[in-house]
């Protein structure tokens, strides 16, 4: 998900209660539920295509989410003593404990690759011990109907707080709403999935359910036929049947990669992203890569790899 959400669902979770254990608890909660997107920190040496292989993996996995609280509590306890040393410390401000601030950073940090996990894009839970992309098909990355659930119950339990000493269960109520929220959208994919991809024939042979920006009771079907073909509803083009608009453009087989990946980091890395990854035809015959989940015919260099020096074989008609 987007930093505002993973800030609200720590704020959120501090609101409940987590906050009070230790001085600066609400920071612990708010900057470790953002803490593994340091990742983005690899686009300082990586070139964009190459960062997608790289993003959602070791700080997202087991050795981020342990080690990298222990980071930011360190910062934060010395943080704590700098401002002690100045004399500026807040005289409001609880007891800083270091085992604290390192458990709510962890919490944060869990939470964020369990959201992370609710879109499309996908996380990679256990790496480097397993490589293996999970994806959640829930949520939008950016679902604006969380944020207002989220943010107004924060802010309501903020006022709470400052009338009658306690937003506790405003909190506690505002975070079962946003996890009602997210189980009807769960539902939603678990039921578009089993009907889109399922039940009526040209059986596709793999189907993605994939949440829309506002319209979070709207999936977007992204297939892929025997012919090796994708289509997705909302690409612009012929209807496909079945309810798919083909995209517009000529696909081409996909060739063996195993060689010209050991060279190719930008190629190798698309791989390692990419979900649904297809073969664009070029007007020079050459091929382009893209992945269905986030193809847009009218920016066609988002997310890709140009291969000048493989030719395209057009894949034929469903």
């Amino acid at each position: 998900m987007d930093n505002i959400t993973h800030g609200l669902t720590g704020a959120l979770m501090g609101q409940m209660g987590l906050k009070k254990k230790t001085g600066l608890g609400l920071a612990a909660l708010v900057l470790g539920a953002n803490l593994p997107d340091i990742d983005v920190v690899g686009l300082l040496w990586l070139d964009s295509t190459e960062a997608l292989g790289f993003r959602r993996g070791i700080t997202h996995g087991p050795i981020g989410v342990v080690l990298l609280p222990l980071g930011l509590a360190a910062l934060l306890w010395g943080f704590d003593r700098w401002q002690s040393r100045r004399g500026k410390r807040p005289v409001g401000r609880d007891p800083v404990s270091f085992k604290w601030l390192y458990i709510l950073g962890l919490i944060g940090a869990i939470s964020h690759s369990l959201m992370d996990w609710l879109n499309v894009y996908g996380v990679r839970f256990l790496y480097p011990f397993d490589k293996s992309w999970y994806y959640g098909d829930t949520l939008f990355i950016i679902d604006v109907w969380l944020w207002a659930l989220l943010a107004i119950s924060v802010w309501w339990s903020v006022r709470a707080e400052r009338k009658s000493g306690s937003g506790e269960r405003i909190a506690l109520g505002g975070m079962a709403l946003s996890l009602i929220f997210i189980a009807a959208n769960v539902t939603i994919t678990f039921f578009d999935y089993n009907a889109g991809g399922r039940l009526r024939e040209p059986y596709p042979d793999r189907y993605i359910s994939a949440p829309v920006p506002f319209v979070f009771w709207q999936r977007e079907r992204i297939a892929q036929f025997p012919s090796g073909r994708w289509y997705s509803s909302e690409w612009e083009g012929n209807p496909a049947g079945y309810g798919y608009n083909h995209s517009g453009s000529i696909q081409c087989e996909m060739p063996d990669f195993s060689e010209l990946r050991g060279s190719n980091p930008q190629l190798d890395a698309f791989l390692t992203w990419s979900r649904a990854p297809f073969a664009h035809g070029k007007r020079d015959g050459s091929i382009q890569l893209h992945d269905a989940r986030f193809y847009d015919p009218l920016v066609r260099d988002r997310f890709t790899v140009a291969l000048p020096e493989l030719t395209c074989a057009e894949l034929p008609a469903d």
